[in-house]
């Protein structure tokens, strides 16, 4: 809808406004890391982050959240939604939303995602350093194209701001002044885009995203399985960081009083043991290998047949964050690919 030039100081001086009118998120560094976190000035701001530990899916699915208060039989939703800025999500992250928005906002609302996530204004940067692990690339999601408010793009010395919402261009007011961005300008975007597709495979998928279901139809007894679960620790490391696990468990905490309490979710992983047992103690997946092997078909096949998308996004926390590495989804599926060709 508008596209703006903005100096590394004018950006500085718009993201510190922001921080005036209201809460704003923002990526920072802590120590050897990166992390979305309430941002208190503008200085603190890293948009040359290479990946976040957590994703920003933690606003709109919040790992611990009281969602719903009762009392002698009577209850109330406990809606804390309120305005705010998450400025710094990149590409890959935001197609993981976007996904989530599939799912929760579809059919059976989820009213609890709605308000988190209607929310929040989201501020979408490309990525200037890419992760090790990082292969979004691969999966189609090294640049978005729809979901967010405003994107930033960082060309040269400067930035281009760029809205693409009403919601956006009103966030985009206190830089109207600044000059619109000129054609060599956004030539230089799409160069920064084109760049990011290869930039952001430092691991290579060696087939499309979208054979996978047909790839992993015919592996459901492929070696593999075993011999990587046979590592695995059940920790849920895996799931935890990852940006499109939606699972959760529900807890009712009664108070002292036995007639009021407090109901809430919290994040759960299809890798813990306890994940998929059910009344009467049954266990559908009691051993570690079904357990691994679902969350490999859950991404790369079930979400696929009924949303039509991969349900990864190529982000490599998986990879990071696992103390057996044995969470490399590119490792696995170009395996499978080899031996099913």
């Amino acid at each position: 809808m508008g596209v703006k030039r903005l100096e590394p100081e004018a950006l500085k001086t718009w993201v510190d406004g922001l921080i005036e009118l209201g809460r704003v998120v923002g990526v920072q560094a802590r120590e050897d890391r990166f992390v979305f976190d309430e941002l208190g000035e503008a200085e603190d701001l890293r948009l040359d982050y290479d990946t976040t530990v957590l994703p920003p899916k933690k606003y709109f699915l919040p790992p611990e959240d009281a969602f719903l208060e009762f009392k002698d039989g009577s209850y109330r939703p406990l809606d804390r939604a309120e305005p705010y800025v998450l400025l710094g999500v990149h590409p890959y992250d935001m197609a993981a939303i976007n996904q989530l928005d599939a799912i929760f906002l579809q059919g059976n609302t989820d009213t609890h995602y709605r308000a988190l996530r209607e929310a929040a204004a989201i501020v979408v940067t490309d990525v200037q350093n890419a992760s090790e692990n990082c292969f979004a690339g691969c999966m189609g999601t090294a640049t978005v194209e729809d979901g967010f408010d405003i994107l930033l793009t960082r060309v040269d010395d400067h930035y281009l701001l760029d809205w693409r919402t009403d919601r956006g261009e009103e966030l985009a007011v206190p830089v109207m002044e600044a000059p619109d961005a000129e054609r060599e300008d956004l030539l230089a975007r799409e160069r920064v885009w084109e760049k990011n597709r290869e930039l952001l495979q430092q691991l290579k998928l060696e087939v499309p995203p979208e054979t996978l279901p047909s790839i992993l139809a015919k592996s459901w007894d492929d070696p593999i399985w075993e011999d990587k679960a046979e590592l695995c620790f059940s920790c849920g490391s895996c799931n935890l960081v990852c940006p499109t696990c939606y699972c959760f468990d529900v807890h009712e905490d009664v108070n002292w009083d036995l007639s009021s309490g407090t109901r809430t979710r919290y994040w759960h992983a299809c890798m813990l043991e306890p994940f998929a047992r059910v009344a009467g103690g049954h266990n559908f997946r009691e051993q570690k290998v079904s357990r691994y092997r679902h969350r490999y078909y859950r991404k790369g096949k079930y979400i696929a047949d009924k949303y039509g998308m991969s349900g990864c996004v190529g982000c490599g926390r998986c990879i990071g964050s696992c103390p057996a590495k044995i969470a490399n989804p590119v490792e696995v599926y170009n395996h499978l690919a080899e031996v099913s060709s």
